[in-house]
Protein backbone atom coordinates (compact mmCIF):
# COMPACT_ATOMS: atom_id res chain seq x y z
CA UNK A 1 0.00 0.00 0.00
CA UNK A 2 2.26 2.64 -1.37
CA UNK A 3 -0.07 4.81 -2.20
CA UNK A 4 -1.80 5.30 1.52
CA UNK A 5 -4.85 3.83 1.15
CA UNK A 6 -5.92 2.41 4.20
CA UNK A 7 -7.75 -1.08 4.12
CA UNK A 8 -6.99 -0.46 0.34
CA UNK A 9 -10.46 2.01 0.31
CA UNK A 10 -10.18 4.41 -2.46
CA UNK A 11 -10.45 8.12 -1.17
CA UNK A 12 -13.65 9.93 -1.69
CA UNK A 13 -14.21 14.05 -2.66
CA UNK A 14 -16.09 15.88 -0.16
CA UNK A 15 -19.33 16.15 -2.73
CA UNK A 16 -19.37 12.27 -3.71
CA UNK A 17 -19.45 11.99 0.49
CA UNK A 18 -22.09 14.38 1.25
CA UNK A 19 -24.18 12.64 -2.01
CA UNK A 20 -23.47 9.27 0.11
CA UNK A 21 -24.49 10.32 3.76
CA UNK A 22 -27.51 12.30 2.78
CA UNK A 23 -28.99 9.18 1.26
CA UNK A 24 -29.16 7.96 4.58
CA UNK A 25 -31.17 9.78 6.02
CA UNK A 26 -34.42 12.66 4.86
CA UNK A 27 -33.51 16.18 5.73
CA UNK A 28 -35.81 19.07 6.11
CA UNK A 29 -36.82 22.84 5.19
CA UNK A 30 -36.89 25.24 7.65
CA UNK A 31 -40.50 25.11 7.39
CA UNK A 32 -40.22 21.74 8.59
CA UNK A 33 -37.65 22.46 11.36
CA UNK A 34 -39.81 24.70 13.15
CA UNK A 35 -42.77 22.27 12.88
CA UNK A 36 -40.88 19.36 14.15
CA UNK A 37 -39.01 21.87 16.70
CA UNK A 38 -42.83 22.79 18.02
CA UNK A 39 -43.57 19.22 17.69
CA UNK A 40 -40.93 18.33 20.58
CA UNK A 41 -37.42 17.83 18.02
CA UNK A 42 -34.55 19.63 19.51
CA UNK A 43 -32.51 21.96 17.73
CA UNK A 44 -29.03 22.14 17.79
CA UNK A 45 -26.87 24.95 16.25
CA UNK A 46 -23.25 23.81 15.57
CA UNK A 47 -22.26 26.95 14.26
CA UNK A 48 -19.37 28.75 15.75
CA UNK A 49 -19.55 31.34 18.43
CA UNK A 50 -18.36 34.66 15.47
CA UNK A 51 -21.37 33.45 13.02
CA UNK A 52 -24.04 33.15 16.14
CA UNK A 53 -22.67 36.63 17.08
CA UNK A 54 -23.25 38.12 13.91
CA UNK A 55 -26.37 36.58 12.82
CA UNK A 56 -28.31 35.68 15.72
CA UNK A 57 -29.52 32.42 17.26
CA UNK A 58 -32.62 30.33 16.75
CA UNK A 59 -35.07 30.90 19.59
CA UNK A 60 -34.77 27.11 21.86
CA UNK A 61 -31.96 25.73 19.85
CA UNK A 62 -30.12 23.79 21.81
CA UNK A 63 -26.27 25.46 21.24
CA UNK A 64 -22.87 22.96 20.89
CA UNK A 65 -20.38 23.60 18.59
CA UNK A 66 -19.38 20.87 16.20
CA UNK A 67 -15.88 19.77 18.09
CA UNK A 68 -18.40 19.04 21.48
CA UNK A 69 -21.38 17.42 19.74
CA UNK A 70 -21.23 13.63 19.84
CA UNK A 71 -19.82 14.26 23.60
CA UNK A 72 -22.80 15.75 24.08
CA UNK A 73 -25.88 14.71 22.51
CA UNK A 74 -24.76 10.96 23.44
CA UNK A 75 -27.47 9.22 26.40
CA UNK A 76 -24.56 6.88 27.27
CA UNK A 77 -21.82 9.67 27.22
CA UNK A 78 -20.08 11.09 30.37
CA UNK A 79 -20.51 14.65 29.12
CA UNK A 80 -24.10 14.94 27.46
CA UNK A 81 -26.16 17.76 27.91
CA UNK A 82 -29.46 17.10 29.64
CA UNK A 83 -31.66 17.06 27.02
CA UNK A 84 -29.82 14.14 25.57
CA UNK A 85 -31.73 11.65 27.09
CA UNK A 86 -32.84 8.56 24.49
CA UNK A 87 -31.61 7.42 21.26
CA UNK A 88 -35.19 7.93 20.03
CA UNK A 89 -35.19 12.22 20.58
CA UNK A 90 -35.59 13.43 17.49
CA UNK A 91 -32.77 16.16 16.34
CA UNK A 92 -32.31 18.41 13.60
CA UNK A 93 -28.95 19.71 12.93
CA UNK A 94 -28.29 23.25 11.80
CA UNK A 95 -25.46 24.53 10.90
CA UNK A 96 -24.62 28.06 8.58
CA UNK A 97 -25.69 26.97 5.13
CA UNK A 98 -26.46 22.90 5.46
CA UNK A 99 -22.97 21.00 4.97
CA UNK A 100 -21.38 20.57 8.00
CA UNK A 101 -24.51 19.38 9.69
CA UNK A 102 -25.23 16.57 7.00
CA UNK A 103 -21.59 15.04 7.99
CA UNK A 104 -22.65 15.90 11.58
CA UNK A 105 -25.53 13.66 10.99
CA UNK A 106 -23.70 11.18 9.93
CA UNK A 107 -21.54 11.04 13.28
CA UNK A 108 -24.82 10.96 15.16
CA UNK A 109 -26.70 8.56 13.29
CA UNK A 110 -23.12 5.98 14.30
CA UNK A 111 -24.21 6.80 17.73
CA UNK A 112 -27.44 5.20 17.68
CA UNK A 113 -29.22 9.14 17.02
CA UNK A 114 -31.58 7.08 14.81
CA UNK A 115 -34.01 9.93 14.47
CA UNK A 116 -30.79 12.85 13.44
CA UNK A 117 -31.42 15.00 10.54
CA UNK A 118 -30.48 18.89 9.06
CA UNK A 119 -31.85 21.94 8.04
CA UNK A 120 -31.53 22.29 4.30
CA UNK A 121 -29.93 25.25 3.41
CA UNK A 122 -28.68 25.72 7.55
CA UNK A 123 -29.27 28.96 9.36
CA UNK A 124 -29.18 31.35 6.73
CA UNK A 125 -32.19 29.04 5.03
CA UNK A 126 -33.94 29.46 8.58
CA UNK A 127 -33.62 33.68 8.40
CA UNK A 128 -34.50 34.04 4.81
CA UNK A 129 -37.76 31.97 5.18
CA UNK A 130 -38.91 34.57 7.62
CA UNK A 131 -38.47 32.34 10.93
CA UNK A 132 -37.49 33.98 14.54
CA UNK A 133 -34.06 34.97 15.17
CA UNK A 134 -33.20 36.20 18.30
CA UNK A 135 -30.10 38.62 18.72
Amino acid sequence: MSDGHRNGAEPVGIDELLERVRAGFVRVGPQEAAAAASDGALLVDIRYAELRERDGLIPGALVVERNELEWRLDPLGSHRAPQAVSHDLRLVIVCNEGYASSLAVASLRQLGLHRATDLIGGFQAWRAAGLPVER
